[in-house]
């Protein structure tokens, strides 16, 4: 199986192109290709395929091999591999994923792209549309207790996938190993969630970490970035466009007057091989 390692900004993921390669039990396969001692070392998997409604259509799977509605650092190095290795020329081309039909803007560098700006759309604030379990209501700065002592004061948000924002003072008492994954965990969440501790700086700028669900700790999460514009509006912390610092680098986001949210941010092609499937 042929394969290329990119990241967006340090999301890692193998990317196959099933334009050409036929991949059978990709759960599987991302769990070991995705482990950084024994595979090729990666957040997961993803599988760039023909669609009948947009240029391409790409399916997630994290590196514990469930499979994911969306991913804003993926949906990026999609769009790269398929405008540098000519399955499309359009700019901007679109991207069909499991949370709808995502257009793309190329930034290109001598005939290759460097970098994308994406309508990553509409997000959801009904507690029904994260799924959250409870009262038909935005959760905004609500109060979740984990394990019936720590009260955490979340907001949460659908990207296209579901995402649980909380504002910090600082990260100094922040586990974010132990309370990520309890609170991607925690029932009140079906499909569990992806976690985001956010220390804002001013209006316009914020730092975030990030526990991703099916992942664990990542170095990006676009679609979180994306959730943690909009949290921060909705609790008059931030303005429309702010500057996100992820660990592995920095997002551009804004809330738009038309109701869409937008990311820009890099797309990097690290290397390319063959993968030996095991029996």
């Amino acid at each position: 199986m042929k394969f290329t390692k990119m990241h967006g900004i340090g999301n890692d993921y193998i990317y196959v192109n099933c334009f050409e390669e036929e991949v059978k039990e990709p759960e599987k396969i991302a769990r070991v290709i995705s482990d950084r001692h024994f595979g090729v070392g990666s957040d997961g998997l993803i599988l760039i395929m023909p669609s009948k409604s947009a240029d391409c259509r790409m399916r997630i799977f994290n590196s514990d091999g469930s499979e994911a509605q969306m991913c804003g650092n993926g949906v990026r190095c999609v769009a790269k591999y398929a405008y540098d290795h000519k399955i499309t020329a359009k700019n901007p081309l679109t991207v069909e994923t499991r949370s709808g039909i995502k257009t793309i803007h190329l930034f290109t560098e001598s005939g290759k792209v460097s970098g994308a700006k994406v309508n990553m759309g509409k997000p959801g604030l009904m507690r029904s549309e994260i799924p959250m379990r409870g009262k038909e209501t935005q959760v905004v700065d609500e109060v979740l207790t984990v394990n019936d002592e720590t009260p955490f004061r979340i907001t949460c948000v659908s990207m296209g996938n579901p995402h649980c924002v909380i504002f910090v003072d600082d990260f100094d008492t922040i586990d974010l190993v132990k309370w990520g994954r309890k609170i991607e965990l925690h029932p009140s969440f079906p499909e569990r969630t992806n976690v985001h501790f956010v220390l804002v700086h001013n209006p316009q700028e914020v730092t975030m970490k990030t526990w991703e669900r099916g992942s664990g700790i990542t170095l990006a999460c676009g679609t979180g970035a994306s959730a943690v514009c909009v949290a921060g509006i909705l609790n008059k912390k931030t303005g429309q466009r702010i500057l996100a610092h992820l660990p592995g680098g920095d997002l551009e986001l804004e809330w738009a007057a038309d109701g869409n949210v937008y990311m820009t941010g890099p797309a990097t092609e690290v290397f390319s091989g063959e993968w030996t499937l095991q029996k």
